[in-house]
């Protein structure tokens, strides 16, 4: 008797080569992925290579011009997130969107309660089922409370019970990590290789190599709105995937070009905020880039915001170019020449309702403007010219900040500064959440501003993005300063001992 043929079950999900135009701009030229049951997929690729768009055709948020959608095997066209939802397939984003004033039960069978005999919400029911679902996600997450309050990472956690409540066979979960700390991680992950014990299908968007390479097991590269190739994560590379993703080696991540170090520009002595930091005491010199380094919660940027004048500070003192610089009054410290990149672009650095002139003059209106009033085409002038110098990507000057990609919204953002011409520049957590070609050119443009003799204290979680750019390495750890490194003396080792092992800053 002849072995039965196993004929092998279709793709959970499938792309292939599907297009999406918004008028004359191509957001999708070609898209094409392949997810299976059972996997953890990664999709990488630059700010703007077209994943979003990909992702919400998947979720019905968009429809597809031309190419094909399969769902097991099936030809699918969403026309909403509804139909998305009901065909088992379930996006988790970076911000949750759940409703802060209703209870973790309540959020995940929003619309969809169940109801006794007699017509009645079923709240035990409810209730029973949320914490069966918890517990098979191994997490301890109290069903009776209200949202409002919790981490990122917890409602993120709820998002996927309400998908696992929905039965989804298909789960995406884009830039997940972008807000987590390194335990948040760490569960979240856990949680992604529980369900795909379950036999689910996992799609993960990420722009960190190393989460990419622990969770999934192949990733598929995107460049320009098109498919360039999937991998098994197994035979595949960091160097590999980036010079795929840009289309072209990165061989210099971190451009350090020389710098004359010069006198003294910031020095910050005794800095203290009770339950906040305390007896931070450093120095930042022209043309040196000195990077502040530690763990997320260790008060790194609480000390950036005091300094710049944002948040007040108990004790001590800032002094510029050895002027006594009073706290609490950004707007004298941005006359004095210091400039703070914020760590979060998009409610702290702009208006994203406002076009990209708008947003890079915001900082140097007083000086534009003539007889009291504003006029555009000055303001455009002037936006044009960091515009250019930065390289940003944006059809129009009067484009919304909010349409542009998380790159060259960094870029606005550090244009708006720049603008102001500063002596120090602090730029907390530059390259979060932008794609890699992107990162080798905003630490080029950070190499040259040092270069040209601004004083920068760069603030970043990414230990490479810290040893690769910075003169001196700070290290903070739950509020104080733990140590200081020479470029040389500052290895991942050096580093992280300081920022995980208790111990005093020798100077």
């Amino acid at each position: 008797m002849e072995d039965a043929v196993v004929t092998p079950s279709p793709p959970a999900l499938e792309l292939e080569r599907v297009v999406k135009s918004f008028g004359p701009v191509v957001a999708l030229r070609s898209g094409s992925l392949t997810m299976r049951r059972g996997s953890i997929h990664a999709l990488v690729g630059e700010n703007g290579a077209g994943k979003s768009t990909l992702v919400k055709i998947v979720a019905g948020l968009y429809r597809r011009d031309s190419g094909e959608l399969r769902l097991e095997g099936e030809s699918v066209d969403f026309t909403s997130t509804s139909q998305s939802k009901a065909a088992g397939i379930a996006v988790i984003y970076q911000e949750p969107t759940l409703f802060p004033d209703l209870t973790v039960t309540e959020n995940i069978f929003m619309g969809r309660q169940p109801t006794d005999r007699i017509g009645r919400i079923d709240r035990r029911a409810m209730r029973a089922e949320a914490l069966e679902i918890f517990e098979r996600l191994g997490v301890a997450i109290n069903p009776d409370r209200v949202v409002e309050g919790l981490s990122i990472a917890d409602q993120q956690l709820i998002e996927i019970a309400k998908a696992i409540s929905l039965d989804a066979r298909v789960m995406i979960m884009d830039e997940p990590t972008a807000a987590l700390s390194g335990f948040e991680v760490e569960r979240l992950f856990a949680v992604a290789r529980s369900l795909r014990d379950e036999d689910r299908a996992l799609l993960f968007i990420s722009h960190r190599f190393d989460e990419v390479f622990e969770l999934c097991d192949t990733v598929t590269v995107m460049r320009d709105g098109s498919y360039i190739d999937t991998l098994p994560i197994d035979e595949t590379s960091v160097d590999e995937l980036v010079s795929l993703m840009v289309g072209r080696d990165v061989t210099e991540m971190y451009p350090k070009l020389p710098a004359d170090v010069g006198d003294v520009v910031l020095e910050v002595e005794g800095l203290t905020r009770t339950g906040v930091f305390r007896d931070i005491s450093f120095s930042v010199r022209a043309g040196e880039i000195v990077g502040l380094a530690g763990l997320v919660g260790a008060g790194r940027s609480e000390v950036a915001r005091a300094v710049f004048g944002v948040d007040r500070y108990e004790a001590g003192s800032v002094r510029l170019h050895g002027r006594p610089l009073p706290g609490g009054n950004p707007r004298l410290s941005t006359a004095r020449g210091v400039a703070l990149v914020p760590e979060d672009r998009r409610k702290q650095g702009l208006v994203l309702d406002d076009g990209v002139s708008r947003n890079i003059t915001l900082s140097i209106r007083s000086r534009l403007a003539k007889w009291g009033l504003l006029w555009s085409g000055l303001e455009n002038e002037a936006a044009k010219v960091w515009a250019s110098r930065l390289e940003v990507k944006t059809a129009a000057l009067d484009a919304e900040a909010g349409t542009l990609s998380g790159g060259n919204q960094q870029k606005l953002v550090l244009g708006k500064w720049l603008a102001t011409e500063p002596k120090l520049l602090i730029v907390d957590e530059p390259t979060r959440g932008i794609d890699v070609g992107t990162k080798a050119e905003v630490h080029r443009l950070i190499s040259t501003l040092a270069q040209q003799g601004i004083a920068i204290l760069m603030i970043s979680s990414e230990l490479p993005e810290v040893l690769g750019m910075a003169d001196r390495v700070l290290v903070m750890r739950e509020g104080s300063l733990t140590a200081e490194f020479s470029r040389d003396e500052a290895t991942p080792e050096n580093v992280m001992r300081a920022a995980t092992v208790a111990q005093e800053v020798s100077r």
